[in-house]
């Protein structure tokens, strides 16, 4: 129950700390917001520097699953590999769009939340500083010695000289503070003189550069922002692996992968061609140290553009290929035997250097080989390459050294359903052998096929034969022909994402080390002496700034000085 008036003044008699009008146990009706009230207060919380920051935080955080789990638009053999590892974990994963982090709807809505936010607190506060930047400097404060950075400085004109030749102290006065305002001009102030009862004094402030640093750093993001999001709309990546000797046209139809952007057109992609004539590469020799390892990567390639004459390329390690507006990159090598199948009839049914994949520094590769027609069933065989064989104690091979010393190719047989021929895609570099008949290697009871380059073997089952061809028939260096693996890469946002980075550090620099600081030079005239008051405020942290006042004070005084000296003063 509320209390009347005549009850309140006589409750609060006994308590001297109450106001009159004091009622207890009165309610407080709170207004009811509405759409349009909670709709306004959802827009000042979402366009506050405060959520702009948890945003940038939360798009950094949510960035990290795109460096730890492969992602479809960078390595999608990758991810086909992790589906084949972790069976069990991987469909989790793909539900959760950890496969595709930066396409994915929640790394999305957190890319425009930030966008929206980090717009809505640039527009107004641009609008504020436009007006500021207008604004004419404050008038001197009445009492400057109130404030921390303050000095003072009291000039006499009457020592050393006679009433009649003695400057006057208004006209000294007046020419020390034209004298300031000159010298903090010349120092990068805005000022403004007050003149005015009995005294002069000019006002001058800097460091409004801060704030405009501050606003083009958040405007810079703000860029990066639209160029990553529609520049990737314009970008597109895809690899392809060439054997020596081969060529890859750039359509879409010779990729092994491609992933472009949502504007790509897939159809109009920039004609050109690229031949892999050669790869060299050197190796620490043996009984060295770091033996094995590799020194410097060099593809060989003859590029060729529409209606140009062919020109000689080649492509290393951190040294891209720019061509027709795409960038070509060395992803990796290794070598491509080159097999030859023939049926039983001697009719050779399939032939091509097959790209074998390392498993190890010494370049242990595994590969792949399909046979689809020509022989009485489907033919998949699976093996390794060994550049330089070495046995193990366990009986199995491995690669002692990446180069070509003793190479050795090693293959198990098996026959039935390829899994080709139901339009599936089937990766080339795996063999899906459930519905298939192994027939050499395992518990078949059969030794495995073991060649040498230029050696032929029989096929199991009467099917043909197999060889390993060597490829110094054909006027080779090597035995073997290599191959490499290249990332064909556009993105058109790139010069424009460094631009607005180097602009954002630019404004990140000027608002972490612009002082924005406000100076007054104050000169009163008082008989025979002129009183000279300097003073500064700093607008947040400034530790140089009571420095500055006393630089500005020794500096002013010596030019002051020099002035009187070189002439009176009317």
């Amino acid at each position: 129950m509320s209390l009347s008036r005549s009850d309140t003044e006589n409750d609060s008699a006994g308590d001297p700390l109450r106001p009159s009008d004091h009622a207890d146990g009165a309610e407080i009706t709170q207004p009811v917001l509405g759409f349009t009230g909670w709709a306004r207060w959802g827009w000042r919380q979402l366009t506050s520097m405060r959520t702009a920051l948890v945003l940038l935080l939360l798009l950094a955080i949510a960035a990290v699953p795109g460096s730890i789990v492969p992602q479809r638009s960078a390595d999608p053999n990758g991810v086909t590999q992790y589906f084949a590892d972790n069976p069990d974990l991987a469909p989790v994963l793909d539900n959760l769009s950890l496969f595709d982090v930066y396409t994915s709807p929640w790394f999305s809505a957190i890319y425009l939340l930030l966008f929206v936010s980090l717009v809505g607190c640039v527009l107004p506060r641009t609008k504020h500083h436009w007006k500021a930047l207008r604004t004419r400097p404050p008038r001197t404060p009445a009492r400057l010695g109130r404030l921390d950075a303050y000095r003072e400085s009291v000039i006499d004109l009457s020592d050393d000289a006679d009433a009649a030749s003695r400057p006057d102290a208004t006209a000294v006065a007046g020419e020390a503070v034209e004298l300031a305002q000159e010298q903090l001009r010349k120092s990068g102030y805005r000022v403004e003189r007050y003149d005015g009862r009995g005294s002069f004094s000019v006002s001058a402030e800097r460091g409004y550069l801060r704030e405009t640093g501050n606003l083009v750093f958040h405007g810079a993001l703000v860029g990066v922002l639209i160029a990553v999001g529609v520049g990737g709309g314009f970008t597109y990546t895809g690899q392809r692996v060439i054997v020596e000797g081969t060529t890859f046209t750039n359509t879409l139809l010779d990729y092994s992968s491609f992933n472009p952007g949502r504007f790509v057109n897939a159809d109009n992609l920039a004609p050109y061609s690229l031949t892999l004539d050669s790869f060299d590469v050197s190796y620490v020799p043996f009984g060295e140290i770091g033996s094995g390892q590799a020194g410097d990567f060099s593809a060989n390639l003859t590029t060729r553009l529409a209606g140009e004459e062919p020109q000689q390329d080649d492509v290393r390690v951190n040294h891209p290929l720019d061509i027709a507006g795409d960038r070509v990159y060395l992803l990796g090598n290794g070598y491509a035997p080159t097999v030859t199948i023939r049926d039983a009839a001697g009719d050779v049914v399939y032939t091509d250097s097959i790209p074998f994949l390392p498993q190890d520094t010494n370049l242990t590769s595994l590969g792949v080989v399909k046979v689809p027609d020509g022989l009485p069933e489907q033919l998949g065989l699976v093996g390794f390459f060994y550049p330089t064989q070495a046995p193990l104690e366990s009986g199995a091979f491995t690669s002692a050294y990446p180069a070509l010393i003793n190479p050795v190719l090693t293959l198990n047989v098996y026959t039935g359903d390829l899994g080709i021929d139901g339009g599936t895609p089937r990766s080339v570099y795996t063999l899906d052998t459930t519905e298939m008949t192994q027939l050499t290697g395992g518990d078949t009871g059969i030794d495995s096929i073991e060649l040498a380059p230029g050696q032929t073997q029989d096929l199991p089952d009467g099917l043909g034969t197999i060889t390993f061809d060597d490829a110094t028939t054909a006027g080779a260096a090597e035995s073997v022909k290599r191959f490499v693996s290249l990332s064909v890469h556009r993105d058109i946002a790139a010069p424009w994402v460094l631009a607005f980075a180097l602009l954002a550090l630019g404004g990140l620099l000027a608002g972490l080390f612009v002082p924005r600081r406000r100076v007054w030079v104050k000169a009163t005239p008082d008989g025979d002496t002129v009183r000279i008051e300097y003073a500064g405020l700093a607008r947040g942290e400034d530790p140089t700034l009571t420095d500055a006042v006393e630089q500005l004070e020794a500096r002013h005084n010596l030019a002051l000085e020099a002035r009187i000296r070189a002439s009176d003063v009317d």
